[in-house]
């Protein structure tokens, strides 16, 4: 995470360095695009929040074929590990685009928070797709769910990466570094049960053979830690973040993964049945 914010710090050096040069003209520019992006802001936050039921909604009837839900009909298939890393890539690469722009960019605050983002999808992004990749018995991923997923990245790479650069200001919050810590420690806490139960399902399907029943960890608590684990991220973004967009973004979260994790859970019981432990819930420990 820290090569993530010197990155970030260099980034915003050099944008500095650019506005000084071109004074007054890039002034009038930024006002204009100030202008435009409050509104497609607006707009897209707006988005963000209509996009969660609709989704929720939906996925209690039909999945997104791929995983243990793939199934024909859907198009044409590209190769998981280029699914994953072409749908993630928009939070790394429209993040550092648009971080430089933000009035409140060089704000340390600012820097350590689009740290814990860029951190998670680094691993989306990079580090999952090569797992797979060394896996080898990825399936094909369908084109179609994998350009909705890009456009959805698009959309929230786009919020989160202007909600902390431009249009949260921490300089005057006392309680910043209060909900730093605890959201950090809830983010950190989810993306090791996250990141952890991914391995763990990467590496049963090493040996080939099939779809086999999960065991240790969180996995002992629910058939998708994957999934908790996740939510719990971005309940610590929202969190550090204190924002409408972290908000937002962790409901999505939420409406999308639950339902999935839950047609999951019921996958297991129908294809494993007595041999799959009836004391896991889905996806919350000891509640759903």
């Amino acid at each position: 995470m820290c090569l993530f914010t010197i990155l970030i710090y260099y980034i915003y050096s050099d944008q500095k360095e650019h506005k000084k040069k071109t004074g007054h003209f890039f002034f009038v520019q930024k006002m204009e695009f100030e202008f435009d992006d409050q509104t497609l802001f607006h707009y897209s936050l707006i988005t963000l929040y209509l996009v969660g039921p609709p989704t929720f909604i939906s996925l209690h009837f039909l999945q997104a074929p791929y995983g243990k839900h793939r199934r024909p009909g859907w198009g044409p298939t590209i190769p998981a590990p280029l699914a994953w890393f072409l749908m993630e890539s928009p939070t790394l690469w429209l993040t550092f685009l648009l971080f430089p722009f933000g009035i409140h960019t060089s704000n340390p605050k600012s820097i350590f928070l689009i740290s814990f983002f860029l951190l998670h999808y680094f691993n989306r992004t990079v580090l999952f797709p090569l797992r797979l990749l060394r896996q080898k018995t990825a399936g094909d991923f369908p084109l179609t769910i994998a350009a909705t997923a890009f456009g959805f990245n698009l959309l929230n790479g786009y919020l989160q990466a202007r909600s902390v650069s431009h249009y949260s200001d921490y300089d005057g919050d006392e309680w910043f570094w209060w909900r730093f810590v605890v959201g950090a420690v809830v983010f950190l806490a989810g993306m090791a049960i996250n990141v952890g139960s991914d391995r763990v399902l990467v590496r049963l399907k090493e040996g080939g053979g099939g779809y086999k029943v999960p065991r240790g960890g969180w996995f002992e608590r629910v058939s998708c830690p994957n999934y908790f684990g996740e939510c719990v991220e971005w309940l610590g973004w929202a969190i550090m973040t204190w924002s409408w967009a972290g908000l937002g973004f962790f409901l999505y979260t939420c409406a999308n993964l639950v339902p999935r994790a839950r047609a999951n859970h019921n996958w297991y019981l129908d294809k494993f049945g007595e041999d799959y432990p009836k004391s896991r819930k889905a996806v919350l420990p000891f509640l759903y």
